[in-house]
């Protein structure tokens, strides 16, 4: 039986691995859940799974949980706190991580999973952006399985032939085609964008997920990022991957190969496939998403993405290009930026401006450490929140 931690589980793909295991309980266990602030939530959960450990990311919320599992005689020891999140994804007891804390926050538990040698199941696309080179180092050097969770990456990986690990240059790859739905205002006016509020770039049309990621989504910031995390996994260089927008989400991403061949991965835009791919690999688990019917497709679009509509995503291949702590730097600016829109502090369209401005402020170089990394991450941050008092003001 696999023993599973869980970092993020009140989010999306936090709730459909909860669902995933549900199927199966004879094959998985919990051991650990956790959470930043949503406290009941977290509480259900550990009611349903019954784990041994749960984090939270305060004190008071500590606090709080523990009172709740008490009043139900549960015997989850709570914690919080960074710290606890590492000891949680790297400790003895646990065989596999779901790693899918949004934002930089999971880079340091999904890097002690990886250096405690665990399968980690990847959905925290930034631990590879903001630190590819050292976690990919990580991974090798300990001996750990690296299995991708977002439907693109996870269906390159499916599309990809099983030697292409150990020898990429013979497995007659041409290039790496990542899907993207466009988002909600792929039709919209340009024009118009820059009076989107955010319950409409939060307003997906194919997938339910948190609102950051949503728009990201609305901006292909986070298609750019998936770039940049393809770049790490596949090893592929900037120029052999490509953006594809598909509105339909069904094709969630294909592989060219050098004889004129493309292999592709369908399925229903449901993220518990991927999960359950990921949690049996190499073998195959009911998911509980329904058969793909390719009889109810009307039909199946695909576009060159507009660099003039999505800056962001221009943004990202820049970044990747750059190397060393550019995508880290990204990363840092988008978060700044994408919070401030939600919180109404600047207009849609503004997103990319903070970003642009916070990427010229602070000049990017390499990236040898962590350390090295997280500061420039809060350079950028400081940058970014200049940019947003200046378009403020």
């Amino acid at each position: 039986m696999q023993r599973i931690t869980i970092l993020g589980a009140t989010g999306s793909i936090g709730a459909s691995t909860l669902d995933v295991l549900a199927r199966h309980p004879q094959q998985y266990s919990v051991y650990a859940l956790t959470a930043h602030g949503r406290v009941e939530e977290l509480a259900d959960a550990c009611r349903r799974f019954r784990p041994a450990r749960a984090v939270v990311g305060s004190a008071d919320a500590a606090a709080r949980l523990a009172q709740l599992l008490a009043a139900d005689g549960l015997p989850t020891q709570v914690e919080h706190g960074e710290q606890a999140l590492c000891d949680v994804a790297s400790s003895r007891e646990v065989d596999t991580v779901m790693a899918a804390i949004v934002g930089a926050a999971g880079l340091a538990p999904t890097l002690a999973a990886a250096r405690a040698g665990k399968k980690v199941l990847l959905a925290n696309k930034e631990a590879l952006v903001m630190s590819g080179q050292l976690f990919m180092d990580a991974v090798r050097e300990h001996k750990a399985t690296l299995l991708p969770i977002d439907s693109e990456h996870n269906a390159i990986f499916q599309s990809l032939p099983q030697h292409y690990a150990r020898d990429p240059q013979a497995a007659g790859v041409a290039k790496i085609l990542l899907t993207a739905s466009g988002g909600p205002f792929l039709n919209r006016a340009v024009e118009t964008l820059g009076a989107v509020t955010p319950e409409e770039a939060c307003k997906h049309p194919n997938w339910v997920m948190g609102r950051k990621i949503s728009v990201d989504s609305a901006t292909m910031m986070n298609k750019g990022l998936e770039v940049i995390e393809a770049h790490w996994l596949f090893g592929a260089p900037a120029d052999r991957i490509e953006v594809v927008i598909h509105p339909q989400s069904v094709i969630h991403s294909m592989v060219s190969y050098v004889d004129g061949s493309v292999l592709a991965q369908l399925g229903n835009p449901d993220m518990r496939t991927p999960i359950a791919h990921a949690l049996a690999f190499p073998e195959r688990i009911d998911s509980g998403v329904p058969q793909l019917d390719l009889t109810d497709m009307a039909a199946l679009q695909f576009y060159k993405p507009d660099f003039a509509r999505f800056p962001c995503l221009a943004l990202a291949f820049d970044a990747l290009r750059a190397g060393g702590t550019a995508p880290a730097l990204l990363n840092a600016a988008n978060e700044v930026a994408v919070q401030s829109f939600l919180d109404r502090e600047i207009g849609f369209r503004d997103i990319d401006r903070v970003i642009a401005g916070a990427l010229d402020a602070v000049p990017h170089g390499p990236a040898p450490s962590i350390e090295a990394v997280l500061e420039q991450d809060a350079r950028a941050r400081e940058a970014a929140r200049a940019q947003v008092s200046t378009l403020r003001g």
